[in-house]
């Protein structure tokens, strides 16, 4: 119920607000938008002007002031004047069909086909059978400059239009207290029916809504599917539309006076453009809840992420608009407001190119899918953990643990490296022997390395590639290139740690050893290479040679075959043995 007193505070404050400034200037102040020879000190310089001000003045109870609305002579406004201001009071109160927001506020009118430039018809007044158009005339006013009157021919319609209305009055049948004392131009028998409307709009409006739902939960209960959590989110929205619609069905047989039903119109109006933007705004956000969540199940959480991003942009988008609606429900120029807008929305543009460089390239990022939240990547030479992608930056933490913000609009334009995507992890140290080892000392650690790898469970052997490669500074140079099948990088540490230690053991066994990785100039007595295992060494490699069964460039591939994947991994030293998952 906190909306439906909302509506009534509203509506009080709509009531009680005052009328333009042209109509309660003092009298005898000339108007700030014209010049002072043309002002007119009774506001009637504009159509709306003059119907504002009539209603106001009658409505204040002075009558002398509204016949100054009139079009009558000086001796019949002097005898009649005001007679004539409450019968068009009751008449504009009763049997006025029309929008006093459409009368316009220019000096010169609207065009109207049929009718001369001085001439605007504003509205109908319609009583049983009797009608008649409500027509102002521009006429020239003896103090100077032009003003619009309520047309003498309108007046003449008006003493018929009020009798046939006062036959139809309800006022004679109530208490006299409820017909005497008004409140905001009110009667008292009207704010009462206008009160006792709201808790039965509210009771209608829930009965509309219980009807429009029956049908779909009645239909998913027969399916047992659960209910929509879109159809719960809006019915609150949906509650209040139904409602303001039956409280401004019953406010029609209230005859509520002219200018508080005009004042009523701009409550009903803000009130239901609240209710459909928060019924666009809550619909929107649970279905666009509902694909992010699909996205995300998905694994496409660049998708959900995305679509994160445009529900706030659509929730913006819904605020604007939903502002405008109201400025225009309260009167409000909107063209005005709409070329103003644009202007800002250009000034804004123009200083915040950043933000909206930064803006566009997340949804760019997000759209690509090219990182997404908890990926390992390599971006500006920092490796870390994505961990946040916003509308202006992407938030990465470090191996320090620090936090990186990178500006969307500079991500976009980086290379990303994303290690998470990896299908599987290069094995690809380089090696440099002594400038002492013989060739076939050379040839024997190749040999060995590379039917190591062949060996290895864990080593894709269809790349694997091991070969001299160069002659370094500092040594012999080589080359080895090997993708072990994991994406696990803690996986991958370990296998590559057996791997290298493998190759120390190779190497050691071959009676040479590794380059110093310097030019550092040694004087003392060196104890030289390993004689004996240089001499097994070159012994294997002769026999290899006698057999022509050299490896190079590389092993038959009946030899692959044979010892593939023939090494025992983990080492059997290994704490954790020989284990048969590790095995292929």
């Amino acid at each position: 119920m906190r909306g439906w007193a909302g509506l009534v505070l509203l509506g009080a404050l709509l009531f009680a607000q005052p009328l333009p400034a042209q109509i309660l200037k003092p009298w005898g102040q000339p108007s700030a938008d014209a010049p002072a020879a043309s002002a007119d000190s009774f506001g009637r310089d504009t159509p709306s002007g003059t119907v504002f001000g009539f209603l106001q003045a009658a409505q204040a109870g002075d009558t002398k002031m509204a016949a100054e609305y009139l079009q009558m002579s000086a001796a019949r406004r002097h005898s009649d004047g005001e007679e004539a201001a409450i019968q068009l009071k009751l008449v504009l109160d009763r049997a006025f069909v029309g929008s006093l927001k459409r009368i316009s506020t220019q000096p010169d009118g609207d065009i109207q086909n049929g009718n001369s430039p001085d001439r605007q018809v504003v509205g109908n007044l319609a009583a049983g059978d009797i009608e008649a158009p409500l027509t102002l005339v521009r006429v020239t006013n003896p103090d100077g400059g032009k003003i619009w009157l309520f047309s003498s021919a309108t007046l003449q319609k008006v003493p018929e239009l009020a009798d046939e209305l006062q036959a139809k009055q309800i006022e004679p049948r109530l208490p006299r207290f409820l017909v005497r004392y008004h409140f905001l131009g009110i009667a008292l028998w009207q704010w009462v029916g206008l009160l006792l409307a709201i808790p039965l709009a509210a009771g209608v409006g829930w009965l509309l809504l219980k009807a429009l739902l029956f049908p779909v939960r009645a239909w998913r209960a027969y399916r047992k599917l659960p209910n929509l959590r879109a159809t719960n989110a809006v019915s609150g929205p949906w509650w209040l539309l139904f409602g303001v619609a039956a409280h401004r069905v019953m406010m029609g047989y209230l005859g509520l006076p002219l200018l508080q039903r005009h004042y009523y119109s701009r409550v009903f109006s803000v009130v239901a453009v609240i209710a459909v933007f928060g019924i666009l705004l809550r619909l929107s956000s649970a279905v666009i809840t509902r694909l992010r969540n699909n996205a995300i199940a998905a694994g496409r959480t660049g998708t959900g992420s995305l679509a994160l991003m445009g529900e706030r942009l659509i929730k913006v988008a819904l605020f604007i608009a939903a502002g405008l609606a109201v400025m225009g429900a309260l009167g409000f120029n909107l063209t005005t407001a709409l070329a103003g807008l644009g202007i800002g929305g250009l000034a804004v543009a123009l200083a915040a190119q950043k933000t909206l460089e930064n803006l566009f390239g997340g949804i760019s990022v997000l759209s690509d899918e090219v990182i997404r939240v908890g990926d390992t990547c390599m971006i500006a030479g920092r490796l870390g953990v994505v961990e946040d992608i916003s509308l202006r930056s992407t938030r990465i933490r470090t191996q320090e643990r620090t936090e990186l913000s990178i500006p969307n609009g500079a991500l976009a334009t980086m290379n990303v490296e994303n290690f998470t995507r990896r299908d599987k992890v290069l094995f690809n140290p380089k090696l440099g022997l002594r400038y002492e080892t013989s060739p076939d000392q050379l040839r024997f650690v190749l040999a060995e390395i590379r039917r190591m790898l062949y060996e290895h469970p864990k080593v894709e052997s269809d790349s694997t590639r091991i070969r001299f490669a160069s002659f370094d500074d500092s040594g012999l140079g080589l080359e080895v290139s090997s993708y072990v099948p994991t994406t696990d990088f803690a996986e991958f540490a370990a296998i590559r740690e057996d791997l290298l230690f493998r190759i120390m053991e190779i190497v050691n066994a071959s009676g040479t050893g590794f380059a110093f990785p310097s030019r550092t100039l040694y004087m003392g007595q060196d104890s030289g290479l390993d004689k004996a295992k240089s001499a097994v060494a070159e012994q294997q490699v002769e026999h290899w040679r006698n057999e022509k069964q050299l490896p190079f460039p590389d092993f038959a591939p009946e030899d692959i075959a044979e010892f593939r994947d023939s090494l025992a991994y983990p080492h059997p030293e290994s704490a954790r043995g020989q284990d048969p998952k590790n095995s292929r």
